[in-house]
Formats: C-alpha cells, structure tokens, sequence
C-alpha cells in the first residue's frame, strides 16, 4: 500500500495557491483512477482504491500547513506503514523553477514548514518527496505572501501538464519504485 500525501491549506480562501499545489497534483491522480475524497481519518480528506494493481490512499492533511505532520503520522499508524516504503509526500519547492519536479528518497525537511511537521512528527526524514517547483518569490516579496497567493496567467496556463507530470511520475512510484521515478524525472 503506498499513502500518498499532498500537502496544501483546506478551505476555498487558499484554493489554486502556489501552497496547495500538492492538494491539486491529488486531485489530478484521483480524476485520473476514478477516486474520490469521500473519507475522513486523522483530520484529512482521504481518496482510497487502486492504481495499477496497488493499494492507495489519497491524502489531503486538514490540520493547514504547519500541522500536516500529525495527520501523516497517525495514518502512518492507522495503516501500519513504513514510511520509507509507503508514504511519499508531494509539496511546493520555492527552490525550483516553475514546473520542474524533484523526487528524492529521503531528506531534510528544509524551510517548508510542511514538511517540518512531518519530518518532527515522524522522527525523521526517510521517507520519499516529490518537491513541485514553484519559483522564489519576486524581488523582497515576502516569502509567506508569496505561496499563499495565486499562480500568474502564464504559469496558471501551465499547471495542467505540470499536474499530468506529477501524476505520471507518482504512478511510476508506485509502479516501479522511488529509484525509476527519479531516474526518469530528475
């Protein structure tokens, strides 16, 4: 079973926000497998059913950004998961240029706080992100503004083939493992 987490704030006030991106690479995915979030479990919107031959489970962490780690953790727990094998968290990566996508075994948490959460509430870093880049914030734009805010008119034209490309190598993650997703992708 692989639990796939897409990090993002629920609520419509910050739909289509550079900081919800994980939450719309998911919805991609669920479209795509004919899954819905229709569960509730650990404070998140879970989409459960197959992809390919393999068990999943969509997660979309209700507790906003800075807390997604203790829903993660406790379906962690819930499902019985090693998170080094099961659990691969898609988020938004200032760090990269728009549309380009990094997938990594494991790591550090770096400045998301996101993924600070997770990392703290699990113990450690092991376990297997795909970093969606999103651009660094213009000029001295404050960094918090900057990811709560929408995506521009050329970027936002984008979005759908960035959504496919992170669908695609999610499904390669599962299919094949973290090691061919990377080598494809990176």
């Amino acid at each position: 079973m692989w639990l796939i987490v897409g990090l993002g704030n629920p609520g419509s006030k910050y739909a289509n926000t550079r900081h919800n991106i994980g939450f719309d690479c998911l919805d991609m995915l669920a479209e795509r497998h004919r899954l819905e979030f229709r569960g509730k479990r650990a404070n998140s919107l879970i989409a459960e059913g197959t992809i390919g031959a393999t068990k999943v489970a969509l997660v979309k962490p209700q507790t906003f950004m800075n807390l997604s780690g203790q829903a993660v953790s406790n379906l962690r727990n819930w499902y019985k998961l090693d998170p080094a094998r099961e659990i691969l968290v898609i988020y938004d990566d200032m760090d990269l240029p728009f549309g380009k996508i990094r997938l990594r075994e494991r790591g550090s948490a770096g400045t998301h706080n996101g993924m600070r959460s997770i990392v703290g509430q699990l113990g450690n870093g092991e376990f297997p992100r795909l970093r969606v880049g999103i651009d660094a914030p213009p000029g001295r734009m404050d960094p918090a503004a900057y990811v709560l805010a929408r995506f521009g008119k050329d970027q936002e034209a984008e979005l759908p083939t960035l959504r496919d490309t992170v669908a695609d190598a999610t499904e390669l993650v599962i299919r094949e493992g973290v090691i061919a997703a990377m080598n494809r992708y990176n």
